[in-house]
């Protein structure tokens, strides 16, 4: 398998292909995604509600992703991973944005970094490329601004809501974004939006099939997540959660039992050195 490049996703790309992504938050996940041959890997920030218990993404802080992309890239030679940027960390001015991309890259070494916003954060998009480094941006539903929203909900479904999000697209990628998440956008918007864009691709997670490429957060598409909660958008590829739980079950009744550890499962010793040490007491 060859490493992941901007410009060997972009080639797939042109040449009909799809780009498939998932998340991954350590370093055991990342190397099963490396393993399955996954496209691009990113860290979100998703993290704060899978890994870390929050009822949303905005506690996450930089450090945060520091440590869990940094985790991820130990795994990964091929596939191309992400570091996403928490909330205050690019909103606040431009040299700030920059400084906190830089250190994602330099101490998370991912090969990019996603931010979350369309014209309003086309500043920062443009002085972290004229750095050196590249970009993905992420329009419609835009989790940090989950209390601006209301809530989770469709973007874009309006005739002046949907023009937004067409000129959020390509303000983004005028301002260098190699590649673009869509999320909750309607199907047909989303390819539109896809059909408009010359030079980034579009990853799409509930925004149909016309995207570029797909992504998914693992916990939702392993079957990982606890209460039953399936959003409309997730396939659940695999019930992982459930293996784990029988797992767990039988492990508990096998040690209850003692059955576990059997004798091929334990250390042996030598019956003569026994005898000594019995003796010694």
């Amino acid at each position: 398998m060859a490493k992941n490049t901007v410009l060997t996703l972009k080639k797939k790309v042109d040449e009909g292909g799809k780009v498939t992504m998932v998340t991954s938050y350590d370093y055991t996940m990342a190397a099963l995604t490396e393993q399955a041959g996954i496209d691009m890997i990113l860290v979100g920030d998703s993290l704060g509600m899978t890994m870390m218990g929050y009822d949303s993404t905005l506690p996450v802080t930089m450090d945060d992703m520091v440590h869990h992309t940094r985790c991820v890239t130990r795994a990964c030679d091929n596939t191309f991973v992400v570091g996403d940027m928490p909330f205050g960390s690019y909103q606040t001015d431009v040299p700030s944005a920059v400084t906190n991309a830089a250190r994602l890259m330099k101490e998370g070494r991912c090969q990019a970094v996603k931010l979350e916003g369309g014209a309003t954060v086309c500043e920062q998009i443009r002085a972290m490329v004229a750095a050196g480094i590249p970009v993905v941006g992420h329009i419609g539903l835009t989790p940090q601004s989950v209390n601006a929203f209301g809530g989770f909900k469709v973007q874009g479904k309006s005739a002046d809501a949907a023009k937004q999000l067409v000129e959020d697209a390509l303000a983004v990628e005028a301002a260098g974004a190699f590649s673009i998440v869509l999320e909750c956008v309607p199907a047909d918007l989303a390819t539109y939006v896809t059909s408009k864009l010359t030079r980034a691709f579009t990853i799409g997670i509930g925004a149909g099939n016309g995207c570029d490429g797909q992504v998914l957060v693992v916990q939702d598409m392993l079957g990982m997540t606890t209460g039953g909660f399936k959003p409309k958008m997730v396939r659940q590829f695999a019930q992982i959660g459930n293996a784990v739980v029988d797992a767990f079950r039988a492990y508990d009744e096998a040690v209850q039992s003692g059955d576990f550890p059997a004798a091929a499962e334990s250390y042996k010793i030598d019956p003569d050195v026994m005898d000594q040490v019995k003796r010694s007491f």
